[in-house]
């Protein structure tokens, strides 16, 4: 999944200003303890990072 695609589901998901918020303040065990930038930073691939995400905010199926 490219970048561009990962922030465009989160914005659809919690709404523009909100998936920004998220990404810097909501910190996930799936993710190693860290935020949606934190793991960006460390490397992580942006679909392994939505897939945690869903998981933990319960996105529907139809949006994943």
């Amino acid at each position: 999944m490219r970048l561009t695609d990962f922030w465009q589901r989160m914005a659809e998901h919690f709404g523009e200003s909100y998936a920004d918020s998220f990404a810097h303040d909501h910190v996930m065990s799936g993710l190693g303890g860290r935020t949606v930038h934190d793991a960006l930073a460390a490397g992580w691939d942006a679909k392994d990072i939505w897939r945690v995400v869903c998981d933990v905010m319960e996105v529907p199926a139809h949006k994943r």
